[in-house]
Formats: C-alpha cells, sequence, structure tokens
C-alpha cells in the first residue's frame, strides 16, 4: 500500500525527539519504554516474548512482515509489546509457512504500529542517550499534548511487571523441539522431574527442556518455595521475564529458600533473580542489549557463542563478595553474562539460549543442566 494512502502516525520520545511515520497495526495510542532490537527476522516471536512487556520495540532490520505470521512461532500466549516500530512494513508476505499478514496480528491484538520512519537514526539516538519512554499515536499531534502523556509513563525501574505475564496456575508442558519432518513432538517420559518458575517464560525454553530430557512443570512467579520442596523435583528452572528483577520480592524470597537445597538454571531474568537472591545487586543498562548477535565468550571453555539477548538489567557481580564466580562476559561491554556458585549446584546466564528468534550457539546450557541434575543426585 502506498504511504498516500495511509494513515499518519507520530513517535515521541521523552527527550523531546519526534519521528514522524505511518500507521500499522491497530490504530490509537500507546506508550511505554522505547528499545531497539538487532535482530534481522523472528518479529513473531519478539512480540510475543514477555520481556518485552510494556516496551515499545523497534526493528533495526529495514523491512519486516515479508514472510507473514504462523501459529507455531508463537513464544507464549500473546504479544506483550506496548508498540512496534518499523522501517517498511511489507503487507504481501511470502513464504510457505505463512498463515497471515503482520499488520492483521497486530489489530487482532491490539498493538499500535509505526512505519516509515528512519529508524537508524532512531537507534542511534538511543545508543547516545540510552533506553528512555516515548509514545506513538495515530490521532494526536500536539507536540505539547504529547510529551505530557510521555511524561506520565512510570519508569521501568521500579516496576514489578513479572504480575502483568505470569501465569495463575500450574500446568505441565510436554512439547519438544520443532522439526521440518514432524513439527513439534510431544514427549513426557523425560528422566528427570523440574519445576519451572514462569517470570515470563518463552515457550522455546520449554521445548528445550523437554528435549534435553526433563519432564516439566510450570508454576506462576509467586508459587511457594515450601510447596516446590513437597513435590521433591530433581530441580528448578528460573525463566525470563519482564522489567526490573529487584521489586520482584516474592521471586526473590522463594529462590532465597531453594538455594542449596535443589539444583537450579537461571536464565535472564531469572539469572538476575538467582543473583539477587545470593545476596546481590543488579542495575540497569543504558539502552540494554536486544538481538541475536550479541558475541559472549564461555570462560569456561574459551569459546566465544554468538548470543541472542533482550535485557535491559544486569548482575553486578562484585555485590556477591566472592560466593559466586563469572562463567560468560559479553564481548562488547565486559557486562556478566553468566555465573555458577561455589559450593553450591546453581547457575545462571543473562543471555537466551533457547534463541527463537537468534543462533543456537548456546543450546548446550540445557545439556548443562541436566549433567548438573545427576551429578548432584
Amino acid at each position: 500500500m502506498s504511504f498516500f494512502n495511509k494513515k499518519k502516525a507520530v513517535l515521541i520520545l521523552k527527550d523531546g525527539r519526534v519521528f514522524n511515520g505511518f500507521n500499522f497495526g491497530a490504530e490509537g495510542e500507546t506508550g511505554g519504554e522505547v528499545v531497539f532490537t538487532t535482530s534481522m527476522c523472528g518479529y513473531q516471536e519478539i512480540l510475543t516474548d514477555p520481556s518485552y512487556d510494556k516496551q515499545i520495540v523497534c526493528m533495526t532490520y529495514p523491512q519486516i512482515g515479508n514472510y507473514g505470521i504462523n501459529e507455531e512461532d508463537m513464544e507464549s500466549r500473546m504479544p506483550f509489546v506496548a508498540g512496534f516500530v518499523v522501517k517498511e512494513y511489507q503487507n504481501q508476505p511470502s513464504n510457505y509457512r505463512s498463515k497471515g499478514r503482520l499488520e492483521d496480528f497486530l489489530k487482532r491484538h491490539n498493538i499500535v504500529g509505526i512505519e516509515g520512519i528512519d529508524t537508524r537514526a532512531l537507534t542511534a539516538h538511543l545508543r547516545e542517550k540510552g533506553a528512555m519512554n516515548g509514545f506513538i499515536s495515530t490521532v494526536d499531534f500536539n507536540r505539547d499534548s504529547l510529551l505530557e502523556k510521555v511524561s506520565k509513563i512510570p519508569s521501568m525501574a521500579g516496576l514489578d511487571l513479572v504480575r502483568n505475564v505470569s501465569i495463575d496456575k500450574p500446568y505441565e508442558w510436554k512439547q519438544a523441539l520443532w522439526s521440518l519432518e514432524r513439527g513439534y513432538d510431544e514427549r513426557g517420559d523425560g528422566k528427570y522431574f523440574i519445576v519451572a518458575y514462569d517470570y515470563g517464560i518463552k515457550f522455546n525454553i520449554l521445548r528445550n527442556l523437554v528435549s534435553a530430557g526433563f519432564r516439566v512443570l510450570v508454576v506462576p512467579a509467586d508459587f511457594p518455595a515450601e510447596e516446590v520442596l513437597k513435590m521433591n523435583p530433581d530441580g528448578v528452572f528460573l525463566s525470563n521475564g519482564p522489567g526490573d528483577p529487584e521489586p520482584v520480592k516474592y521471586a526473590i524470597e522463594n529462590v532465597k529458600k531453594l538455594v542449596n537445597k535443589k539444583p537450579i538454571f537461571g536464565i535472564c531474568l531469572g539469572h538476575q533473580i538467582l543473583g539477587l537472591a545470593l545476596g546481590g545487586k543488579t542495575f540497569k543498562l543504558k539502552f540494554g542489549h536486544r538481538g541475536g548477535n550479541q558475541p559472549v565468550k564461555d570462560l569456561t571453555t574459551g569459546k566465544v557463542e554468538v548470543t541472542s539477548q533482550n535485557h535491559g538489567f544486569a548482575v553486578d557481580i562484585d555485590s556477591l563478595g566472592g560466593k559466586a564466580e563469572v562463567t560468560h562476559i559479553n564481548l562488547n561491554d565486559n557486562t556478566v553474562e553468566g555465573l555458577r556458585h561455589k559450593e553450591y549446584p546453581l547457575f545462571s546466564v543473562q543471555y537466551h539460549p533457547e534463541a527463537s528468534p537468534g543462533p543456537h550457539d548456546a543450546s548446550y546450557l540445557f545439556k548443562r543442566f541436566y549433567d548438573l541434575i545427576e551429578s548432584f543426585r
């Protein structure tokens, strides 16, 4: 569709920078923290990753929508992004797996999108100034009015967003990884039983756990540690999730009760919550790590892997007082990407070894968790 036939839209940042473009997806208004991701594909997985709750996501790759949408690439029950920003939306998808258009998907879930803006300029601005709140509108184009709306959006720091995305009751997960020949396999015969805390868990994490040989019970973010211990699982998994880990006090307290009781593996927010449960601190990154091309070095093997990432906070390893050691570092900025306790059977990583989207270099970590449980028994 020609831009001449499209409805106007505007994105304004908290510092007053304005980007004019055109609406795609739902019409209306939305606000949140504006961030960018460098992934070249996987927009459906990004939209449905609960870690993006309350965020307006900008895709740095210029053409988005060209392979459509399908039911198999959902990473949660629904999309959680606050808004979506692209350079050029492709409304005629071409892919044998496509079951619909991205724009229709956004409309169905009431997600406001904007296209036709200079996403390179937006990304450069966020890299220089840092991630900040912003507002998209298709109905209000008054600068003063929009800035007032931006000012009312709460800061990401200090918000407990986990309650927005977690589940209400436990459930079993049996779906394994996808294959071209069979699609998704169903398995229920894993050797070890684990409890997975849902802080905003991605489906592909669960698929990797099942494929690694686990029987998986997913529980809500505030599920009592005492109830977990009554189940006597072989291990406990702490999932990814959105926002600042520090306000998620109930999760931190539960993990404290599980430390040295069961082997633990944490990913992303789960990594940060584990760090806080061990007595450490976290801090907000300037613009975060989001994309499928972050280089990480595994200090235990000396190997470098290209990883999928999505986080805005990081663990301060020095705050742990020598209890844990760094196992992985980010080669772009030397921030902590993984840790393990020096005495207890637990480890965690800041990035996403399950990919979807992104490379599979780090999928060995699920086997590492399996081996940890096996050695602990």
